[in-house]
């Protein structure tokens, strides 16, 4: 229960963010965007670091299999990149991103409940609840960012609504298929939390800074408090 709880906590925080296109204007205040993304980014590196990196070196007891993890995530994705399509229109080629890193996101919170069953002492229950809330928190305003484009393009707002949720579904799928293999993962969770780390790292690089217009400074602020929330989270938990 506790596990099921974990993993849809990240969902439902997509799922809320996509709901507000029913309620938005036509458009994004570019402000709030650039604050997002920084939040975003903050969020999600915070989380590679307390969750993922720091639990894959304790448990393996070297830096090897973190060392390892990072290079072949950002390999990984980066031959993924080179497949897509550079051409998208931006609120397309937004969605896919989003939706894209919610797959590695979805991952990292199976990996980090994997782990708890697995009973490694590495990760605390409390911890992967600190994970799952971090990365809800970051959802909330990615769920809004793919659906209200959708809706400047002609989308009606239910369908604006429904990629959103489809963005997110893909982030619980990657949670799911991590849990089924917990017992054959249990040997390469260390490669596979440094994996994770390398995937959100990655996205942040690649996605969430070239987004965001640095020249007014909220996306640093939204760094900063993204970062700073997210750490307080796996401290205090």
């Amino acid at each position: 229960m506790n596990t099921t709880i974990g993993i849809l906590i990240p969902f439902i925080g997509t799922v809320l963010g996509a709901s507000l296109v029913f309620f938005s204007k036509n458009k994004i205040n570019k402000q709030f965007e650039n604050f997002i993304f920084g939040l975003s980014a903050g969020v999600m590196l915070a989380a590679s670091i307390w969750s993922l990196l720091i639990p894959s070196i304790e448990t393996s007891k070297t830096i090897l299999p973190a060392v390892f993890g990072l290079t072949s995530s950002f390999i990984f994705f980066f031959l993924i990149d080179l497949f897509q399509n550079k051409k998208k229109h931006h609120s397309n080629k937004m969605m896919f991103a989003i939706t894209l890193h919610n797959i590695p996101e979805g991952m990292a919170v199976g990996v980090a409940f994997a782990s708890f069953l697995a009973r490694t002492n590495s990760i605390t229950l409390a911890s992967c609840y600190a994970l799952s809330i971090g990365i809800a928190i970051q959802n909330f305003p990615e769920g809004f960012i793919v659906a209200v484009p959708l809706k400047q393009k002609g989308y009606s707002k239910i369908k604006s609504f429904i990629y959103g949720v489809v963005s997110a579904i893909f982030e619980l799928l990657g949670a799911l298929i991590t849990l089924l293999f917990t017992n054959i993962i249990t040997v390469a969770l260390p490669f596979l939390l440094a994996f994770a780390a390398g995937a959100m790292i990655y996205v942040i690089i690649v996605e969430l800074i070239p987004e965001s217009d640095s020249k007014t400074h909220t996306n640093t602020i939204g760094f900063l408090i993204g970062f700073l929330i997210m750490m307080l989270l796996d401290i205090l938990f």
